[in-house]
């Protein structure tokens, strides 16, 4: 048993402590296998955990590896974020631009530190692929809601910028007060498209602000405080139908985590930014 991997516990899309989604890093993780990586994960119990570890690519300062308690993912939103502010951290950096390695490819990642436990960071996620539309019908009955709320002009669709993640915008940001997730119906929406979360978003592209929420059926079914790799999908989603440029998302205001995700159209991709806050530091005895 080693005794030297650091680890820090941060809170990301957040303005303050125990808000926004919260992620654990663990630094140093070159030793670690693929299910000790797994079952640490499942022990935090957190939507992700993040392993830093050695660039196998030349490109890349570091490589990503991202965890969720029933897998590996190809890339995260707030998980990129939080890693980049651990790492700043551990090498004594200020101000710092990185390129991550995950298996989605190369991602550049910036990072700027106002204070020990403070940060702002952002990440410039993949080209937007545009995938399937599809009636919004079943999904928004697997979250538990009526038909009836599906935006009139805007249709569901499968959209990646990373990972492939369902977008299905409603009317307005009270439709979204009152979930009741059937958790194998969530699956079954996200299968066609193989996507990741189910992200319901009330969208007005015109005061380039949403509402939205992300329900997440791996590890049993749970809902998603902030889901930066699906802000980004959104954000591509309204500059191609509606010509939105910029995008202020907030989520998690009925889960008790509110997060703010910040999101501009840069060139031919999306750079999703948030506030980072950092909780905790501590060794992890694996």
């Amino acid at each position: 048993m080693s005794h030297g991997r650091r680890s820090t516990l941060l809170d990301v899309f957040a303005a303050g402590p125990l808000e926004g989604n919260a992620l654990t890093v663990v630094h140093d993780a070159d030793g670690l296998d693929d299910d000790t990586m797994l079952r640490f994960a499942r022990e935090t119990r957190l939507s992700e955990t993040t392993f830093v570890q050695t660039a196998t690519d030349p490109g890349a300062d570091y490589r990503n590896r991202i965890w969720t308690m029933s897998g590996e993912l190809a890339f995260a939103g707030h998980p990129s974020l939080g890693t980049a502010v651990a790492v700043a951290r551990a090498r004594g950096e200020r101000s710092a631009r990185y390129t991550q390695q995950t298996p989605a490819g190369l991602q550049p990642v910036d990072v700027e530190r106002t204070g020990e436990d403070r940060a702002r960071a952002s990440v410039v996620q993949e080209p937007a692929e545009f995938g399937t539309e599809v009636d919004p019908g079943a999904a928004l009955a697997a979250a538990g809601l009526s038909a009836e709320v599906a935006h009139p002009e805007l249709p569901a669709q499968f959209v990646s910028t990373g990972v492939a993640q369902l977008i299905v915008p409603v009317r307005a940001a009270g439709d979204l007060r009152e979930l009741r997730p059937d958790w194998p119906a969530v699956e079954d929406a996200l299968g066609p498209g193989a996507g990741v979360v189910l992200y319901l978003a009330a969208p007005d592209p015109d005061a380039a602000t949403a509402h939205a929420r992300g329900l997440f059926p791996g590890g049993g079914g749970t809902e998603d405080p902030a889901t930066g790799s699906a802000a980004g999908p959104l954000m591509a989603y309204l500059h191609q139908r509606a010509g939105a440029r910029k995008l202020r998302i907030t989520q998690g205001v009925e889960m008790g985590r509110p997060s703010v995700l910040d999101c501009a159209v840069e060139n031919d991709r999306v750079r999703v930014a948030g506030e980072v806050v950092v909780l905790m530091d501590g060794r992890l005895l694996l």
